[in-house]
């Protein structure tokens, strides 16, 4: 069976660190066996199909070689289109009224439940809230995710300690749900 996934890598390409180029990003999932490889944006995104119905393990293969290739690690997570889609479906916001820059998502490697982020009073950050998803929290920051306190607050490490998690604004989400065909 072929699954078409997306491979979501956090922190490359931004501000001078870890350049990964993406044509080099394609040739390495290529070399692990991985079919229909592209990419978009710079900021770490790439769609592949592979014959591998184990996210885990093709994340960590993934990490692997980039290490091996570039000699820095890199989170990676690599979710299905199935997947992908169901989260963009149950958006918690008005998405369609809603300017991309305001609306985010972030992916995490496990499921995460509400204590994780119960220091945080989400009244003192009005107009800003999240709401947690399957393995996601949506964020709608009507200021965008530079200017927003909220965003700033949720990604300490003390809520994300032990997790990987990585950020998409809801163009990228709409368009690896575009791009993994579901």
């Amino acid at each position: 069976m072929t699954t078409t996934y997306a491979a979501l890598l956090r922190g490359i390409n931004v501000g001078g660190n870890k350049k990964l180029p993406m044509a080099e990003l394609r040739t390495v999932i290529e070399g692990l066996g991985h079919r229909d490889v592209r990419t978009y944006l710079q900021s770490g995104n790439a769609v592949f199909t592979s014959d591998s119905d184990d996210e885990q393990a093709v994340a960590g293969a993934l990490e692997k070689a980039i290490a091996d290739r570039f000699g820095f690690t890199v989170d990676c997570l690599v979710r299905g289109g199935t997947y992908l889609r169901r989260v963009a479906d149950a958006c918690p916001f008005p998405a369609a009224s809603l300017e991309a820059k305001q609306l985010h998502v972030t992916y995490f490697s496990e499921q995460v439940g509400p204590e994780r982020f119960a220091e945080i009073d989400q009244a003192a950050y009005l107009p800003e809230e999240f709401r947690l998803g399957e393995r996601a929290l949506y964020l709608y920051a009507p200021d965008g995710l530079g200017r927003s306190k909220l965003a700033e607050a949720l990604s300490r490490r003390r809520p994300l300690k032990g997790i990987v998690a990585t950020t998409r604004n809801w163009n990228t989400v709409t368009k690896l749900v575009e791009l993994t065909g579901a």
